[in-house]
């Protein structure tokens, strides 16, 4: 145990964002198992209603620096592409259509 007088304090400090980062960390796991697991089952209307909430407990991990940016944005992209909204699964490009050439007069 500290004796220190500063020492005290940051031990019940750190005790107290322990306390608070378990729930957060908690928070973001537990939605991403329900997520998966109403994936798998097929259910993709309800994982479309909770991949907001799941995003939302991500950014908060990256706002409280429980997570890095970069491993976030990398499981936001996995669980989308798991629920088949990937923003290049969306969007298609078309072939640009040709002009005809110029005539001259």
């Amino acid at each position: 145990m500290p004796i220190i007088k500063s020492a005290i304090k940051r031990v019940r400090i750190e005790a107290r964002r322990q306390k608070r980062n378990t729930i957060t960390k908690n928070r973001y796991r537990e939605l991403i198992k329900e997520f998966t697991a109403l994936v798998a089952d097929g259910k993709t209307d309800e994982a479309t209603k909770l991949f907001p909430l799941v995003q939302k407990s991500l950014d908060m991990a990256v706002k409280k620096n429980l997570l890095h940016k970069n491993n976030v944005a990398r499981k936001k992209s996995n669980l989308a592409k798991m629920l088949g909204t990937a923003p290049a699964a969306k969007t298609e490009k078309k072939p640009a259509a040709k002009k005809a050439p110029a005539k001259k007069a």
